[in-house]
């Protein structure tokens, strides 16, 4: 008896699945894909830094005039930190919040004895995009309950879709050189702090006075 032999569907139906059962085996092969930091090389320090000639305060006071001049709202200040937010709509259905972060620390390692303060600034940029989601109307009916109708609203809300730190030197070189500018006024909103003169107290007087000795008799 002459053996069957696999018809032309059955043959290709078999390749199928053994090629797929090969993918299979090369997908779990393969390793995951990692995600890559090599942009987190740290090995800059002036990025994000910017030495002044002026005190914590006084730096701090510029970078606020600074934002406040571009447009930011100032979210919180301090005499060592501050913070603003400025929104954009680059596109029809994108928003962009960008959100500036600087902290001024005092500088040790200042020139000629002078008190120095860095301002670390940083950037973060939310992106966000419109989503829409559908109401369908009920209506209650009677005896046989609510009733969903084809009748629907739609309300648009903002969803995050991305945040990233923005790394753009130029960006940060033209925040520092406005922080410069805004320097003499700060200094004359908030002068240097300097030492109080302390004035000794006078010694403690006793009210118990020394009895004078008395006259010898002769």
């Amino acid at each position: 008896m002459p053996a069957m032999r696999p018809s032309p569907l059955r043959a290709a139906a078999l390749l199928l699945l053994l090629a797929s059962s090969l993918l299979a085996a090369c997908s779990t092969l393969t390793p995951a894909r990692r995600v890559s930091y090599d942009p987190e090389e740290f090995d800059s320090t002036t990025t994000h830094t910017r030495s002044y000639v002026a005190t914590e305060a006084q730096t701090c006071e510029a970078a606020r005039r600074a934002l406040l001049s571009q447009g930011y709202m100032v979210t919180s200040a301090s005499a060592d930190g501050v913070s603003g937010r400025k929104s954009f709509q680059p596109a029809a259905e994108v928003h962009v919040e960008v959100e500036f972060r600087v902290v001024c620390a005092r500088d040790i390692n200042a020139r000629n004895g002078a008190r120095g303060s860095i301002a670390f600034a940083s950037a973060l940029q939310d992106r966000y995009g419109i989503k829409k989601v559908n109401n369908s109307a009920t209506v209650g009916v009677g005896a046989i309950g609510s009733l969903s109708l084809p009748f629907s609203s739609s309300d648009d809300a903002l969803v995050k879709v991305a945040s990233e730190t923005l790394t753009d030197e130029r960006l940060y070189d033209r925040f520092f050189a406005l922080i410069d500018r805004f320097l003499p006024a700060a200094a004359e909103a908030r002068p240097a702090e300097t030492s109080p003169v302390v004035t000794p107290e006078p010694l403690f007087e006793s009210p118990l006075r020394p009895v004078p000795p008395s006259p010898s008799r002769g």
